[in-house]
């Protein structure tokens, strides 16, 4: 690690070490945070990145999993993977997956613990150059497919409880 950098517990990316919030919940260092809540705010201004928005949120949260020893942490992961399996692994649009997670939220205390992965081959910093520009939406795509294929090895538990659960 460089001299004035730090490492997110979450998603192991290097950042400036910097004072800051973080979430509450999820893992990760202040920049980390940082440069994701700049991704969201600008999802929220944008009313073409609403269909971007979901992908953003489900694949920060499952590359900041917490410790897993709280059961939203837990329930945290199960849900955003379950949502990222319906967009990316299912083709099912965003205003669906929402509806459908309304559902998946009665059964979230069935979610077990899954182990992360060791790495990631995207994180916030490969979407903060693009933040707002052009290639926001294919940037955050590829990186919520790259996450989703770094948690394969949870795959077949996630779809067994969609099947499960999806009345």
């Amino acid at each position: 690690m460089s001299e004035g950098l730090s490492v997110c517990p979450g998603c192991g990316v290097e950042l400036p070490d910097i004072e800051g919030p973080i979430h509450r919940y999820m893992t990760s260092s202040p920049a980390c945070y940082e440069v994701f809540n700049r991704i969201l705010a600008t999802e929220y201004s944008d009313p073409k990145l609403g269909a971007t928005h979901r992908l953003s949120v489900d694949t920060y949260a499952v590359q900041h999993p917490g410790s897993g020893e709280k059961r939203r942490e837990i329930q945290s992961v199960g849900l955003h993977l379950a949502r990222l399996t319906l967009q990316l692994r299912r083709d099912m649009s965003p205003q669906k997956t929402n509806e459908v997670m309304l559902g998946f939220t009665k059964h979230k205390a069935s979610l077990i613990y899954l182990e992360p992965p060791k790495s990631y081959e995207l994180t916030v910093a490969d979407i903060e150059p693009h933040i707002g520009g052009t290639k926001h939406p294919a940037m955050v795509t590829q990186w919520a497919k790259a996450t989703l294929h770094a948690w394969s090895a949870h795959h077949d538990y996630i779809d067994d409880w969609i099947e499960q659960t999806w009345r």
